[in-house]
């Protein structure tokens, strides 16, 4: 990376930014859209609550765990070519999932997913903050950047909800082949190069204990709620995980040119809006697994209406994510972060009292708009601060710090919620039943999702019969629903005081 910036990139910054937002678009989409085809995955493909969780899990595993190492062979070898490689296994990769048969080969394919993703990600932000030299201009490139991921949370249920509505399952992949595409195209004209101007050996024992890390982590946390988390094996493997990490920390402590200088970790700037990025995001995933869920199956939305009942987190999001970092710099972004976490966390208060036939248009628009605005005010500031901690040249690795707090928060968002949710949901549901008589098989197999419990209402001997059952896997849906959120508020309420806590104000005289 040169000192000095080409005029000509400096010229067409603003047109970079807006190709680069177009790949992050993608990516961040795949995240989610995939979150309203669960009811129809669970009918179509047969899977259970624990293959739902790995079809979304699976893409956030292999791209949290590989997002360390390619940002930092982006920062050696090029980003752009980063953005481009991947974007071609992306692309691939979402033909073979639309035509996967079967819950383990969708797995599959949405891990191999993750490795164009993990390609793709961290470079984006990489070449923004080699692009955005002045501060100023940075904060408002970050913000748009922001607003962009924060509005593909929402429009990656519409975009889902609208395929499914009128293709079958497999077109919510499929979607990314034109839009790959064009992406690749109008990179490879207007992203420029950018890395490292003064590149390293490539530190392979960090990537690999990067790599082993991260991925241990997020399939202990993904697999913990089946095996249980007092397991010998779950604690075996939290266990492998801090072994790991040490082993990661002794070893970028010992060489003299690591994948990542954890000493950066000494500083509380950094090491506390890492922190709040994934509670953010434990919160959001967490949130978005359920209330897609929520909407089909206890309100009986189709799904493209399920996808657009969303919507107002994407207005929330792209309203807030653009002058958030402005506000950082004027209020400081200990104030506004511990603002942003504090929303998230009325947010899931106020949707956690929702019942069946709650207004929407009232408290449940209310709530996702608190979610948005709060998102929104966490990930700028804080992702500014992250990146204005760290070295110009180590962009690529500083981007993918951010995102694996991002993935990783993300993970055990689903993992969690997803747990207590399944906990809570097939006792309440069994106990609610038990007057039925139904047989043991029919219960069993009504346990085992909503999904699945609306299905066995269906097939009720009669219209009173089917109605009560039905009655009874809402209840206990919304019992396992209410206390998902009502953790994931407590969560973010800490986190709110965690950054009050930890996080430097650092102040900046600004207009808005």
């Amino acid at each position: 990376m040169n000192n000095q910036l080409d005029p000509k990139i400096h010229d067409r910054r603003w047109i970079i930014l807006l190709v680069l937002c177009i790949s992050l678009f993608m990516v961040v989409v795949d995240n989610l859209i995939i979150n309203v085809a669960l009811p129809t995955l669970s009918r179509e493909l047969g899977a259970t609550t624990s293959g739902l969780q790995w079809i979304v899990d699976s893409y956030a595993l292999v791209f949290a765990c590989l997002l360390l190492a390619f940002g930092g062979l982006g920062d050696r070898f090029g980003r752009k070519g980063a953005i481009q490689v991947g974007m071609i296994a992306f692309v691939g990769c979402s033909v073979w999932a639309s035509f996967a048969t079967s819950t383990s080969s969708l797995i599959v394919a949405r891990g191999a997913m993750g490795i164009g993703a993990a390609a793709i990600f961290p470079a984006t932000l990489a070449i923004i903050i080699d692009v955005f030299r002045d501060p100023i201009e940075r904060a408002k490139a970050i913000g748009v950047w922001s607003a962009v991921s924060g509005m593909a949370v929402a429009f990656g249920p519409i975009t889902g909800g609208f395929l499914l509505e009128h293709f079958f399952w497999g077109s919510v992949f499929l979607v990314n082949v034109p839009v790959g595409v064009i992406a690749f195209i109008l990179g490879a004209i207007f992203i420029p190069t950018s890395k490292d101007p003064n590149p390293h050996r490539i530190d392979f024992p960090g990537f690999a204990l990067s790599i082993a890390m991260v991925g241990l982590l997020v399939y202990t946390v993904i697999e913990g709620p089946h095996r249980g988390w007092t397991s010998v094996a779950t604690l075996a493997s939290f266990a492998g995980t801090v072994i790991l990490f040490a082993a990661f920390v002794k070893r970028e402590l010992s060489t003299n040119e690591p994948l990542l200088d954890v000493r950066v970790f000494r500083n509380a700037r950094l090491s506390a809006a890492t922190g709040s990025i994934g509670i953010a995001f434990f919160v959001l995933f967490g949130f978005t697994f359920l209330v897609t869920q929520y909407f089909q199956f206890v309100r009986g939305y189709s799904t493209l209406s399920a996808g657009l009942h969303t919507l107002p987190f994407a207005v929330g999001a792209g309203v807030t994510a653009p002058i958030a970092a402005r506000l950082a710099l004027k209020f400081g972004t200990k104030l506004i972060v511990a603002i942003g976490l504090t929303n998230m966390s009325i947010g899931l208060v106020i949707i956690g009292f929702c019942g069946a036939d709650t207004a929407y248009w009232g408290p449940v628009i209310i709530s996702m708009v608190f979610l948005a605005n709060g998102l929104a005010l966490v990930t700028s500031p804080a992702t500014d601060a992250i990146m204005g901690e760290l070295p110009r040249e180590k962009a690529g690795v500083g981007s993918a710090v951010n995102d694996v707090s991002r993935e990783v928060g993300g993970t055990l968002g689903v993992a969690i919620s997803g747990s207590i949710f399944a906990s809570l949901y097939g006792p309440k549901l069994g106990e609610l039943v038990a007057k039925f008589n139904l047989p043991a098989e029919a219960v069993a197999l009504a346990k085992e999702s909503a999904g699945a419990g609306f299905a066995v209402a269906e097939r009720a001997p009669t219209p009173e019969a089917a109605e009560a059952v039905r009655q009874a896997v809402s209840d206990a849906f919304m019992h396992g629903f209410h206390t998902a959120c009502f953790t994931g508020a407590g969560v973010a309420l800490v986190g709110a005081m965690f950054a009050l806590k930890f996080l430097p104000a650092r102040r900046a005289v600004i207009s808005l």
